[in-house]
């Protein structure tokens, strides 16, 4: 079936997803995926997943977003992971880190400055505006010091009403979003392959 251009009659709720369990990102792409299949334009800002030497530069995602009208995405990740002993300098992951809070930023003045309540073209621009926004990571950034809580905070405070706010990462509660966010979901670990060894693996992990 062909998807058309629409417009979602009730966006504007801020979603948190964080805790040690595995599937945030999965869950927040799920939820990208069903909008964007609704006609509703959607972009994924990805923090802190520029690549590491144990995964493929190119994760599954990424080919799977190219190839769904309405759905685009852009990485600010630096390349490695933070506070791992994998070569990368610290202070590139900060600024990474801050030039993706900036990129957001963008994004959130796009859509405060569009019309949130018409279709955009599914090959539009995200800085036209879009219906939903995806901020994947954004609060393992915050989490561990590469940027402000209080920038997140105001970031969302800059958000248009209309705006849907999609927030992932984090294995510590972000209190500090308590009066912002709508939904608040705990992804808790009970048993996870990687305990026992397994190392990410293609199709399930990226």
């Amino acid at each position: 079936m062909e998807i058309t251009p629409a417009a979602p009659p009730d966006f504007g709720l801020t979603q948190v997803w964080w805790g040690d369990g595995k599937g945030k990102t999965t869950a927040a792409l799920g939820m990208a995926f069903r909008a964007a299949g609704h006609g509703y334009r959607v972009h994924v800002l990805q923090f802190m997943k520029g690549g590491a030497g144990s995964v493929e530069d190119v994760r599954g995602e990424y080919n799977a977003i190219a190839a769904m009208p309405g759905l685009s995405y852009e990485n600010r990740g630096q390349y490695g992971w933070h506070a791992m002993a994998d070569g990368t300098d610290e202070r590139d992951h900060a600024a990474e880190a801050a030039a993706g809070l900036d990129r957001a930023r963008d994004l959130v003045d796009a859509a405060a400055a569009a019309d949130l309540t018409t279709p955009f073209a599914l090959d539009g621009d995200p800085d036209d505006g879009v219906h939903m926004l995806v901020l994947d990571e954004v609060l393992y950034a915050a989490e561990r010091g590469l940027v402000d809580p209080d920038d997140v905070r105001d970031l969302l405070a800059a958000a248009p009403a209309d705006l849907e706010d999609v927030l992932t990462g984090g294995h510590e509660r972000p209190d500090y979003l308590a009066d912002h966010a709508d939904l608040v979901t705990n992804v808790r670990k009970e048993t996870h392959p990687i305990d026992a060894g397994q190392g990410a693996r293609k199709g399930t992990e990226y």
